[in-house]
């Protein structure tokens, strides 16, 4: 059951898009509202074709072509539009590790919203892609509690959904409390077992069973306790257990408020979840941040990078 903006295209003809596309890209000057058009019509299924059937027809690179006639945030957004969907998270989290300084923020958004499943994927592609162990590379470029979730997190071992046990969910929480509220300075290993290998199910009720006993939310506590990295992604852990899709509305209301937006999150929460759950995103946006994504990329963006965005949202929730 997919919620997401983009589906599959019908009828579908690989080599008339591909066609468009060299036209649109043909000699001087490029007719953009074609490329986006397409490519943002079509899923990533199809787009694999599409680039297919170029190659096929012209003996040229799809992408290579993108990236030589687009430019600046467009030409991001499009080249993220046809990376294949099983690399996109092995891809980025490459990226957030590489070279001069890591890019927490990429790592901590996917590794707390994706579900044991994906991430075991994750780990495969990047040994195959980057012939690396993720995990080594990771724990390379990190340190203390925030390194140690990101390790548990990454064993992909988190308790499958079923029947809660009552008992087990009020022990967990007040093992919660007395770490975190009770104690002078906060007993994080608690914390980042609890929070990393517990079903979702299981956590929900110990969310709710933790704000009975300490009449805090427990993201008020973690707020309170703990800081910088580890403080972030605990905070994303609890927020993706409650509701990955508004984990994300958030992302996306974040990436956009105040001054400048922070394009590569935009980007890479739009094209991520477009084909998975941004209805629901949409949603949630418009319930927690009383107005539509869509109004908030229109009042955000401009030109083709906004249009493009614009048609992977998929409409307005007035």
């Amino acid at each position: 059951y997919m919620r997401g903006t983009v589906t599959a295209f019908s009828p579908f003809d690989a080599r008339a898009d591909a066609e468009a596309l060299r036209k649109a890209m043909k000699g001087m000057g490029t007719d953009e509202e074609t490329v986006l058009k397409i490519l943002t019509s079509r899923n990533n299924a199809q787009r694999q074709e599409i680039a297919s059937a170029f190659k096929t027809l012209f003996g040229r690179d799809l992408v290579d072509d993108l990236k030589s006639e687009l430019t600046g945030k467009f030409e991001t957004l499009m080249v993220s539009l046809m990376r294949p969907t099983y690399i996109f998270d092995a891809h980025a989290l490459k990226h957030a590790i590489k070279g001069a300084g890591t890019n927490e923020k990429v790592l901590t958004e996917i590794l707390a919203s994706r579900t044991p499943a994906e991430v075991r994927n994750i780990k495969q592609v990047y040994l195959q892609e980057y012939e690396a162990n993720l995990e080594d590379k990771i724990t390379g470029e990190t340190s203390g509690y925030f390194q140690r979730l990101l390790v548990v997190l990454l064993q992909a071992n988190r308790d499958p959904d079923g029947s809660v046990d009552e008992g087990l969910v009020e022990q967990d929480a007040q093992v919660l409390f007395r770490a975190g509220e009770l104690k002078w300075g906060t007993d994080e290993e608690k914390f980042i077992t609890i929070l990393g290998t517990r079903s979702v199910s299981h956590l929900r009720r110990v969310f709710d069973k933790y704000m009975t006993i300490s009449g805090f939310q427990i993201e008020e506590t973690i707020d309170r306790e703990t800081s910088g990295d580890l403080e972030k992604l605990l905070l994303a852990v609890v927020k993706c257990i409650r509701s990955v899709p508004a984990y994300f509305a958030e992302t996306l209301f974040y990436s956009m408020k105040g001054a400048g937006t922070d394009d590569d999150t935009l980007i890479r929460v739009m094209v991520s979840r477009s084909e998975i759950d941004l209805l629901d995103i949409r949603q949630e946006f418009r319930k927690n941040f009383a107005k539509s994504l869509h109004q908030m990329i229109q009042k955000d963006t401009s030109g083709d990078y906004r249009k493009a965005l614009l048609l992977l949202c998929g409409g307005d929730d007035e």
